[in-house]
């Protein structure tokens, strides 16, 4: 005989169970762990946004760029980086400067003390990037990252984004 409390974890172990196959789910439950590890990376080397940091390394790489060129590099919203760009530009790690065709765009450069800080953390963002590339093969990378690209692919399809499920529209 079985006590409500068998019968409770026996539903929370089969609906976790299920959860595992959760393609949503995990995708966002790996981010969100990325996401800390970075958080705790960077606080303890430069004490940066992870928003920051990706803005410090586009400009180092490529920059100077507009807010939606690092938008685009970066795969995320421009609006998140737009926000952080004041920030930046109060801590003296970059400058912006509006375009002479349209007033609207500006572009965003490093200034050395944004290239000092980007030089202090990138050692340990390489590393962190060195471990998680030799913890793959070459082949299982190329295909993980495959596999992402249809995922994303999916989730962007404007057809499956519009479904109305019949009483919520």
């Amino acid at each position: 005989m079985t006590t409500e409390h068998d019968d409770r974890m026996d539903r929370f172990r089969a609906r976790q169970r299920a959860q595992e196959r959760n393609l949503f789910g995990r995708i966002a439950a790996a981010a969100l762990a990325s996401r800390t590890q970075a958080k705790r990376l960077l606080k303890s080397v430069g004490n940066l946004s992870i928003t920051e940091w990706r803005i410090l390394w586009d400009l180092a790489e490529a920059g100077p760029l507009t807010v939606t060129e690092m938008a685009s590099i970066q795969r995320t919203d421009h609006a998140l980086i737009s926000r952080t760009i004041p920030t930046m530009l109060e801590k003296g790690y970059v400058t912006a400067a509006t375009g002479a065709r349209d007033r609207r765009v500006s572009l965003v450069t490093l200034t050395p003390a944004g290239q000092s800080v980007f030089d202090e953390t990138s050692t340990i963002m390489s590393q962190r990037r060195e471990a998680v590339a030799n913890a793959f093969s070459e082949v299982e990378l190329d295909r993980f990252l495959a596999l992402i690209d249809r995922f994303e692919q999916f989730v962007e399809d404007p057809v499956l984004s519009t479904l109305d499920i019949e009483g919520t529209g």
